[in-house]
């Protein structure tokens, strides 16, 4: 049997026939599966939505997310629902429940990745993580997922999303419609597997140091306002940042935040500017990291997609790939707009034209910068493309 996968994606108003078509689309590719990934569009019922999958999945274990636009074989689309269906005699999944992260997105990614080790028979190879981060801290979430897994076992995912709402999002676990949650699952036995993580953002100017922050929010950076450094290249003042938001010049100019496991940039989404200065970011940024400004085009991320690709197809080494997954920063849907089609149709190129291919635009990006040694270490991102290619030995 090896290991095979199907996609569907279905935008029938109606929630229950809309997860019913799509789950029936990516059933057909495969004749008994054993995990079902789903991710879809706030604007259904999601209770309905879930109720109309399992009236074509039955038991199958389920994992998925709410989110702000669905990857699918086909490409980019948005308020619908994608789901595939994977077999593999090569492969055993397990899927578990972190629990509740408002308040404690730490000690969820604890659970999360404790219960995993727990159910598992066999030794764990990689877990796939699904996070709600409008109630916690992602980067918490990951360091305590992480730390429980050890340096072994590879973490990747992506935060939920609602629509570019940002009010709430779910997760979905079997037959449980979730909030506030975290769920992930596990992936043990022979197969083989790539991760390329790339954003295609570049530094411009001096790196400037952290010199006041609390969680997400830079208060200072070289010890004077963080707006500052958007002031001083585009000349804008606060009060007119505040008039309208950040985010949307953040989309092309993000910060990017240097670490040592990479010569890639860690990308931080700005949000908004209080009247102090002081820039909220989609994820935290200690006291004492070096930042810069970056700057992006659409070339330049489509660019990066591919490579992404590249360097997941080359960590395989040789196996062909029988499903891809992709975590993609809503930012870049947004750099893209009617382009978007371009950096799924670049991984395509490079993966294949006809393998499965299932993803979502997210609140947040988790993966390792790579697969070995100290690049295997997961981290938090921001407005980067992360391509997973499962493949066997």
């Amino acid at each position: 049997m090896s290991t095979k996968a199907g996609t569907g994606f279905s935008q029938n108003p109606d929630a229950g026939q809309a997860g019913a078509e799509a789950c029936k689309k990516a059933m057909a590719k495969v004749v008994q599966p054993e995990l079902i990934i789903v991710f879809a569009s706030v604007k259904y019922d999601q209770e309905k939505l879930l109720s109309g999958i399992r009236r074509i999945s039955g038991a199958t274990p389920l994992i998925g997310c709410s989110d702000a636009g669905e990857i699918v074989t086909e490409g980019s689309k948005e308020k619908g629902v994608a789901v595939m269906a994977i077999e593999s005699d090569k492969i055993d999944f397990i899927t578990a429940n972190g629990g509740e992260i408002n308040g404690q997105p730490r000690q969820a990614g604890e659970k999360l990745a404790q219960e995993l080790k727990n159910k598992g028979k066999n030794k764990l190879s990689c877990v796939m993580m699904l996070s709600d981060v409008l109630t916690g801290n992602g980067a918490d979430i990951v360091r305590g997922a992480q730390e429980k897994l050890g340096d072994e076992i590879l973490l990747f995912g992506g935060a939920a999303g609602d629509d570019f709402a940002f009010k709430k999002t779910f997760s979905y676990l079997n037959d449980q419609v979730l909030t506030s949650s975290l769920v992930g699952v596990g992936l043990m036995g022979k197969f083989s597997i790539g991760i390329g993580v790339r954003h295609g953002w570049e530094p411009i100017g001096l790196p400037l140091k952290v010199t006041k922050s609390a969680g997400a929010v830079v208060q200072e950076l070289n010890n004077k306002p963080a707006i500052r450094v958007y002031e001083d290249y585009f000349g804008k003042q606060a009060e007119e940042m505040k008039k309208e938001p950040l985010a949307k010049m953040a989309i092309t100019y993000p910060l990017g935040m240097k670490i040592k496991a990479s010569d890639e940039f860690l990308i931080r989404d700005p949000i908004t500017v209080d009247s102090q200065g002081a820039i909220t970011c989609a994820a935290e940024v200690p006291v004492g990291a070096e930042v810069n400004l970056m700057i992006g085009s659409k070339e330049e991320a489509v660019a990066a997609a591919k490579k992404a690709a590249t360097i997941a197809k080359e960590q395989l080494k040789g196996a062909a790939p029988a499903a891809i997954l992709m975590f993609n920063c809503i930012a870049r849907c947004k750099l893209f707009g009617r382009y978007a089609d371009d950096e799924i149709k670049a991984i395509k190129s490079v993966l294949g034209e006809k393998v499965p291919l299932i993803g979502f635009y997210t609140y947040g990006e988790i993966a390792p910068f790579g697969i070995s040694g100290e690049y295997r270490k997961a981290y938090f991102h921001n407005e980067t493309a992360v391509v997973i290619a499962i493949g066997e030995k």
